[in-house]
């Protein structure tokens, strides 16, 4: 079984940084993509960005490209999810995903594609 665990998340001031971390256990494949997702209290998941685990191709969502980075690397089986220049809008619930069969880059935006999920860490930005 594959599993997902995420930590890094807490208490930022805007402008801040914050670095998560996602470390899959279990049998993994160089066939995955890992993913991060959002979800603000009363707002749809969204996608926030996603590497290959093969060739660490990577794909950021719009309203995060140029403040957060996406890597793989540094301990075993971890992906890092690099935060800066937070803002309020920023606070939400962060989960990490592993899509075991990836597709198309259009269905890797869709947490429906996504077969594994961790439980999720709370990032709160300040004004």
């Amino acid at each position: 079984q594959v599993q997902p665990v995420e930590s890094g998340g807490g208490l930022v001031q805007a402008g801040g940084s914050l670095r998560l971390s996602c470390t899959i256990s279990g049998r993994t494949s160089s066939d995955f993509v890992v993913g991060w997702f959002r979800q603000a209290p009363g707002k749809a998941r969204e996608f926030v960005a996603a590497i290959s685990w093969s060739s660490s191709d990577s794909h950021l969502a719009d309203s995060v490209m140029r403040r957060f980075t996406i890597s793989k690397g540094g301990a075993k089986n971890t992906v890092y999810l690099q935060m800066n220049t937070l803002k309020p809008e920023d606070t939400s619930i962060y989960y990490c995903a592993v899509n075991s069969r990836p597709q198309t880059l259009a269905t890797l935006l869709q947490d429906w594609s996504y077969d594994y999920w961790g439980h999720g860490t709370q990032v709160t930005v300040s004004s």
